[in-house]
């Protein structure tokens, strides 16, 4: 697995030359920052108290802000409410130079958001508004619509599928089967329970615990990770999928080659929010740059470890990945830590 510094080089150095869209749940991070001093007496529960707050781009907006971050030009795709939160939201993408002329406002829906309450670095609790119910007829042919408008403009599609209803199996298949008809590579971050609906994409990226849930057979042992990798990627016709595994780092199965499997970058896991985000975007980036998708993963594992080592969804550059690969790498191999 050999990737030598002039080549971690050239490719960083390439990123973010891109128009990758992004299509999927758009969310709005909420977090209330405080501190725990006493048990409430009302019940056995600790009282927060709230020194401060911030939101964050989560969801797919959050693969977007990751995009934008190594320098690529994201286009998100997406339904939101009419609501505060997507008000919010809109603001968030304004500040981070994202457009938002393709997000669809459906009075029948509401923004997902998503609050998180911290003490310390310690997450209490966690509470969400949001609707779950697929699309209508009328808003998925909206989205549609505005995916037909721009195909013409992009290098790849990232589908980042929550489970909140905009993924809908008819609109993955009009939308696969046009990326496919134009070679455009698509990559998706799965609902576990959508699994069988993203048939011949270029790559989908789930955890081990998606992967051996969607399957049906846990991952334990290397055996079982093998079995999983290689029978999804028949099941699925994909091109590849890359399997997240925390601590035990990375395997990407592919068409007709040896698994590759990529030990981990992270040295402290600090939050693991938004990781997969990272990975997803840092693995199409690397691509539209002219990575094979061996050093895709690779890159995409380096995202990992700098995005789990920060509180709350992070995003890294090209040149932090420079700096971490470089860091993790010897005589052209990664080093185990």
């Amino acid at each position: 697995m050999p990737i030598k510094p002039d080549r971690i080089a050239e490719l960083t150095k390439k990123m973010g030359n891109a128009k990758i869209l992004i299509l999927g749940d758009i969310m709005l991070d909420e977090y209330l920052f405080g501190q725990v001093n006493r048990i409430s007496p009302e019940a056995p529960v600790p009282v927060v108290e709230v020194i401060s707050d911030k939101f964050l781009l989560g969801g797919a907006a959050n693969v977007a802000a990751n995009i934008r971050k190594l320098g690529d030009d994201p286009l998100l795709l997406g339904v939101v409410g009419l609501d505060e939160a997507s008000v919010k939201l809109s603001q968030l993408l304004k500040s981070k130079i994202i457009r938002s002329d393709c997000l669809i406002n459906d009075e029948n829906r509401q923004t997902t958001l998503k609050t998180r309450v911290m003490a310390g670095n310690q997450q209490i609790v966690r509470y969400d508004r949001e609707n779950r119910h697929e699309l209508n007829a009328e808003t998925e042919l909206k989205v549609l619509t505005k995916f037909q408008a721009v195909v013409d403009e992009i290098s790849a599609v990232i589908i980042s599928d929550y489970g909140k209803g905009v993924i809908s199996l008819s609109l993955l298949e009009k939308v696969i089967k046009l990326c496919r008809e134009k070679n455009i590579f698509v990559a998706v971050d799965p609902k576990e329970t959508h699994f069988y609906n993203y048939k011949n994409v270029s790559v989908i990226t789930p955890n081990h615990h998606e992967a051996g849930f969607a399957y049906g057979q846990r991952i334990t042992t290397e055996k079982e990770l093998l079995e999983v990798g290689n029978g999804m990627l028949e099941k699925l016709q994909a091109k590849s999928i890359l399997i997240t595994r925390g601590p035990d780092g990375m395997s990407l199965f592919q068409e007709n080659k040896e698994p590759t499997h990529i030990p981990t970058f992270a040295k402290k896991v600090y939050d693991v929010t938004g990781a997969g985000d990272t990975v997803i975007a840092t693995f199409v980036s690397s691509v539209c740059a002219g990575a094979d998708l061996i050093e895709a993963a690779i890159i995409a594992n380096a995202g990992a470890g700098i995005t789990v080592g920060e509180v709350g969804t992070a995003s890294v550059t090209p040149e932090l990945l420079k700096k971490e690969l470089n860091l993790n790498i010897k005589d052209g191999n990664l080093v185990k830590n």
